[in-house]
């Protein structure tokens, strides 16, 4: 789609109606699927949309998940664009108890306790807050027992998780809290939000003068140093979160540490692992222009931030849809980097 980028990279009512269509496209598309499943006796072998038959499509579980998000999300900002009536139906008949009491069962199987933690489980706390919005009080209540099961094994997880995970890929806890946050909010949980924070200060407070130095490795499809201090600044206070950020990242003003100010190379879409790297260039896009937001104007950093930011979209925004490697998922991140208000 070589004609998506707009001069002020904003989300237009046209590019979410094309970013609806891919991933009405794929959110049931069942196969190809790359399913994350283990197996206790042969009677588990069974199909994707048997295991979950809400997020069965999208190529796995996770991307299902933040799909239906990004379609929950772009239906509120557009409520009126072309494919509205399409997203409505769709989420009239795969939000419906009987369908979200068999992906809750799921997780209540013995050998499904660590089933997509914590990436899966940030995306549908996301998509939960999300529903929230929206007037059709029923696709929310219809997903509120998935969530809430999320939430108790994420309440019951942080505290035994004595260390973050720091990888740019799935496992990365500070994507995770940071999600998590929303549907703290959404929900008016200040428990859950407490928790969140005081997690956060845990494995990360002490943090400062993060090299980056393993960044961009092959498999990141998020920058470990970036979304953290994206975690920190949803998280924190504003008083504590510009002070902790001066620590942990000293020299952006002078462009330091350099990679994480140069977009990742793409050389071959159709290699799912190589186009992660696409998702990287996202994801930090996101980061850097939500990072830029909250330093004050006249901060120096504020401009050098916004301009990786833009540098990272530009650089990827143009290749979401032509792979389906690529095609199951980029255009959320996408959709999170263009909708950072300044």
């Amino acid at each position: 789609m070589p004609d998506l980028l707009t001069q002020d990279l904003r989300l237009t009512e046209d590019l979410a109606a094309r970013f609806a269509r891919i991933a009405l496209g794929h959110v049931t598309r069942e196969y190809p699927n790359n399913l994350d499943h283990a197996l206790a006796e042969p009677a588990d072998a069974r199909a994707p949309n048997d295991l979950h038959p809400v997020f069965y499509g999208s190529y796995d579980w996770h991307s299902c998940v933040h799909s239906y998000w990004m379609l929950a999300y772009l239906l509120r900002r557009f409520p009126g664009f072309a494919p509205a009536a399409d997203i409505r139906a769709l989420f009239d008949v795969q939000f419906v108890p009987e369908k979200v009491a068999a992906e809750c069962a799921y997780f209540a199987r013995p050998t499904a306790r660590g089933f997509k933690r914590p990436y899966g489980w940030a995306w549908l706390f996301k998509l939960m807050a999300e529903l929230m919005g929206h007037e059709r009080r029923s696709w929310s209540r219809g997903l509120a027992p998935l969530a809430e099961v999320i939430g108790q094994q994420f309440r019951d997880f942080l505290p035994r998780a004595v260390y973050p995970v720091r990888v740019g890929t799935h496992f990365n806890t500070a994507f995770a809290l940071r999600l998590a946050a929303d549907y703290a909010d959404a929900v008016r949980d200040p428990a859950f939000a407490s928790l969140l924070l005081d997690t956060a200060r845990r494995w990360y407070g002490e943090d400062a003068h993060c090299p980056a130095w393993g960044e961009p490795s092959l498999d990141d499809f998020q920058s470990s140093a970036l979304i953290e201090a994206e975690c920190m600044r949803r998280l924190l206070p504003e008083d504590a979160f510009l002070p902790w950020f001066d620590r942990f990242l000293p020299q952006i003003a002078q462009g330091e540490p350099a990679t994480l100010f140069r977009p990742a190379t793409v050389t071959d879409r159709t290699d799912g692992k190589i186009a992660h790297l696409d998702g990287l260039n996202l994801s930090r896009a996101w980061c850097w222009r939500s990072l830029a937001r909250a330093l004050p104007s006249s901060d120096p950093r504020r401009q050098v931030a916004e301009t990786a930011g833009a540098r990272h979209l530009t650089a990827s925004l143009p290749h979401i849809a032509g792979d389906y490697m690529g095609e199951h998922w980029l255009a959320t991140f996408a959709v999170l980097a263009l909708e950072v208000r300044f």
